[in-house]
């Protein structure tokens, strides 16, 4: 059996709880050290970035779903792992006042059991999804767990932010406590018995860890994904930190202009998801391959004009800009998903989750690296040419990898109907 509509968007609703999660420590408990606290900017920027470094531990939670024949407990004990983690993250905030190094001695252990969280539940949820999901409906399955997942961030991020006024310490954890305690609720009641109905009772793979890993990489088709995620996912996140600055710096956008126009761009990358899940399982316009390429091609040349506006433009031109790139960005992370689930299956057998965890592993790493590249490049350039030029520069690069990682799309990511024929060390 496979995955019926009712049991992907039930799959759909552990990424929302994940996403409702995440979005507190990433944004609320951000601005509570930064702002309430006054502490620099710097330290939950390396409490993030830590929370991503730790989920180069992925290959290890999707290889153990693998082997241990029960994804539904990893998925469930991840959540749970998660939900401390988040709990102890918003202690540490009230500590943080009495005793710093107390502080943030617990930030640290809160961030480490975060990104153990993640990476647990997400990896074997996308793994299930990968081995459970008809062909056909990828592309779907891929559009409604992420934009499952961006509901429960928005919902989450509004609703808390509404609650949270007038702040206290113990309004914050009555706060956490209750979406944290909801969202492990939620995750065991909507993946409960979903695995058992759609893949057949396995046998323990007493394979050791770094074994079934270097198989993994031994084939040809994973180790160029794995190289394509990297590329494109640094891409991607390259802008993140650096696209409200170069609005306020080079626009003269207000802060709550900069805030609304981050705003348009996440609504242009929910609309480009919901074109391409729409377009390649509803009316089977295009193939993920296709759509990949696209999105990684139009995307570039969004970049492209928001260096130009930089330049040339009206502030009135950066707006539809930065939709545009948001647009193409939500069409390729949608279509690169689908195409994840695709290739986790080939190969050898009960390696799904290894192989979503090693391109889990490389979006984490690309994530920090890429956010934290594009930051450093503007800082340097700023010193010694104008900010438009500075900022138009990294964008332009942006454009260029995200180039590179069309060109890397068409090469690796098979055409439909294609068999590929497996040969010793592919």
């Amino acid at each position: 059996m496979k995955l019926s509509w009712v049991q992907i968007i039930r799959l759909g609703i552990v990424q929302m709880a994940l996403g409702a999660i995440v979005v507190l420590t990433t944004s609320t408990l951000n601005r509570l050290m930064v702002v309430e606290l006054a502490l620099p900017a710097i330290l939950p920027g390396l409490l993030v970035g830590l929370h991503y470094g730790i989920q180069i531990t992925r290959p290890n939670w999707g290889y153990r779903s693998d082997t241990g024949g029960k994804r539904t407990r990893w998925i469930i004990g991840g959540m749970a792992t998660l939900a401390a983690g988040a709990l102890i993250a918003a202690l540490a905030i009230p500590l943080f006042e009495a005793t710093f190094a107390a502080g943030l001695a617990l930030s640290i252990l809160a961030y480490i059991m975060i990104g153990v969280g993640v990476g647990a539940s997400g990896t074997s949820l996308l793994a299930l999804l990968a081995t459970a999901t008809l062909p056909q409906r990828r592309a779907a399955a891929a559009t409604i767990v992420w934009l499952m997942m961006i509901f429960g961030i928005a919902v989450t991020a509004g609703v808390v932010g509404n609650l949270l006024d007038p702040y206290s310490h113990a309004l914050l954890l009555k706060i956490v406590a209750i979406v944290t305690g909801a969202a492990v609720a939620i995750t065991a009641l909507a993946v409960w018995g979903i695995e058992a109905r759609v893949i057949a009772e396995r046998e323990p793979d007493p394979t050791p860890f770094m074994e079934g890993l270097a198989e993994v990489w031994r084939e040809r088709r994973a180790r160029n994904f794995t190289v394509f995620v990297f590329l494109s996912m640094t891409a991607y996140f390259m802008q993140e930190l650096i696209l409200e600055p170069y609005a306020g710096l080079v626009f003269n956008f207000t802060p709550g202009q900069s805030t609304s126009l981050s705003g348009a761009q996440n609504g242009g990358v929910f609309i480009g998801m919901l074109l391409v899940g729409i377009a390649a399982t509803g009316l089977k316009l295009g193939t993920l391959r296709v759509w990949v390429v696209a999105g990684c091609a139009g995307s570039a040349a969004a970049l492209i004009a928001i260096a130009s506006v930089g330049q040339t433009g009206p502030n009135s031109a950066l707006l539809p800009t930065v939709v545009a790139l948001g647009f193409f960005n939500g069409m390729f992370a949608v279509a690169a998903i689908g195409s994840m689930m695709a290739l986790a299956g080939e190969g050898r057998d009960r390696r799904e989750g290894t192989r979503m965890g090693l391109w889990g592993a490389a979006q984490a790493i690309a994530a920090g690296f890429g956010g934290l590249s594009g930051a450093a490049l503007v800082d340097a350039m700023r010193l010694t040419t104008a900010d438009a030029t500075a900022f138009g520069t990294v964008f332009l690069i942006e454009a260029v990898l995200f180039l590179a990682a069309a060109a890397m799309a068409l090469a690796i990511i098979e055409k439909p109907g294609h068999t590929p024929v497996l040969v010793p060390g592919e």
